[in-house]
């Protein structure tokens, strides 16, 4: 294939292990924080992708994609255990799909016209409040004793499907604090942002697949925004670890880990944004 013989061989060698390393630590970190796949999946990828030198127009979008493609069987598989535990709130995601849906459809629409600096700066920015909810919220509050209804609950769908499509993340790292902050139990919150992931991957990857398309200068096999070997390899070793994550977390200070995460999280975020700024 003539997109291959660009390449070196090593450069693929590279690649491979590199994509396969990025899954293993995605699933691990999911496991141990309870974290969505995505907000660890794309600065990877994104600090990856510019260390074997894929051009800066493309790098985060195919970042994104990416992460977004992997993230429809993760989320279908976790929607379902949870569902089968009885913490999917059907009523909840019911009244919320019309507004994730169209959130997905814009944060599709704007990253089709975007230079990935924007996707970057929105990433970073986003980072950053998620660090500083993980690292400083001691403890649950409450904003109000349940979710507004109306204008209201549509402003809070669709804000959590623009920027999620736009950051290449399920919604739960978005959704989970959102509706706890209005009372909802945290198994219902986490089950219910499991079966969001679902609602905004699947219309993401497909946008982000269309908008690559017969864009130049993007990593070998990728189709679209959607690089077919991190598919590939990113998916079986996040299922794979996940669970091994979750197991070691039962040994160790969720509260420290948490803590950590948003310490390599802030570092992540400053550094996207160090990119765009400087």
């Amino acid at each position: 294939m003539e997109l291959l013989d660009q390449h070196s061989l090593a450069w693929l060698l590279g690649l491979v292990a590199a994509l396969a390393v990025t899954g293993i630590v995605a699933g691990l970190l999911a496991g141990l924080l309870g974290v969505g796949g995505g907000i660890v999946i794309v600065p990877v990828l994104y600090h990856l992708f510019t260390l074997l030198g894929v051009d800066e127009a493309v790098k985060m979008h195919v970042a994104v994609g990416t992460s977004l493609a992997t993230i429809v069987p993760t989320s279908l598989l976790s929607a379902r255990s949870h569902a089968a535990k009885g913490n999917l709130d059907q009523d909840l995601l019911r009244s919320l799909i019309p507004a994730l849906f169209a959130g997905v459809v814009l944060g599709a629409l704007i990253s089709g016209f975007v230079p990935g600096l924007v996707l970057s700066l929105v990433f970073g920015v986003i980072g950053l409040l998620v660090a500083a909810n993980m690292a400083l919220r001691t403890r649950p509050s409450t904003l109000a004793p349940a979710l507004p209804g109306g204008l209201a609950r549509h402003g809070i769908g669709t804000t959590i499907g623009t920027f999620s499509t736009l950051m290449g993340i399920g919604g739960g790292t978005l959704s989970v604090p959102i509706f706890s902050a209005f009372n909802v139990p945290m198994h219902r919150a986490v089950g219910t942002a499991a079966a969001i992931g679902i609602v905004i991957s699947i219309p993401g990857a497909i946008g982000f697949l269309i908008n690559g398309l017969g864009v130049p200068d993007r990593p070998p096999l990728t189709l679209g925004y959607i690089n077919l070997i991190g598919f590939a390899l990113i998916v079986p070793m996040t299922l794979w670890m996940a669970p091994v994550g979750a197991r070691i977390a039962h040994a160790l200070n969720a509260r420290l880990l948490k803590q950590a995460f948003a310490v390599f999280l802030t570092i992540t975020a400053l550094r996207m944004l160090y990119s765009v700024l400087a």
